[in-house]
């Protein structure tokens, strides 16, 4: 990991505890403040933890976007947890044939950036 990486993975990481440190529910009872708080919390140190030993520069680009997606989408719809997507089954038009493999493949492909570790962790 070079310096430069280094130093924005740890402004994220910071950033993610300041965001936790200032976070209001949208609610605005406490108890889901609280909640939601620790969310944040559990949700950076699992994360972050699960991907301290990363060498390739690909996969650290890759976790950095999905952490400035997941930061972006929470500050704008005010919910820590990844936004889930909704896809019918078999709603995903193949290239070629009908197959139930080619639906998974492709359902894969399409899933949003900030929700690729959110399966692998929960």
């Amino acid at each position: 990991m070079t310096t430069a990486t280094r130093q924005e993975v740890l402004g994220l990481y910071r950033s993610i505890f300041r965001l936790a440190r200032k976070w209001q529910a949208a609610s605005g009872q406490t108890e889901d403040t609280i909640k939601e708080k620790q969310y944040i919390l559990n949700e950076a140190r699992t994360l972050f933890q699960k991907n301290k030993n990363l060498t390739d520069t690909d996969l650290i680009k890759q976790c950095i976007d999905e952490c400035t997606a997941r930061i972006e989408i929470g500050l704008h719809y005010q919910i820590p947890y990844p936004r889930p997507i909704h896809l019918p089954p078999m709603g995903l038009t193949p290239l070629r044939g009908r197959g139930l493999r080619s639906q998974e493949k492709l359902r894969k492909l399409s899933k949003p950036i900030y929700l690729k570790s959110h399966d692998e962790v929960s």
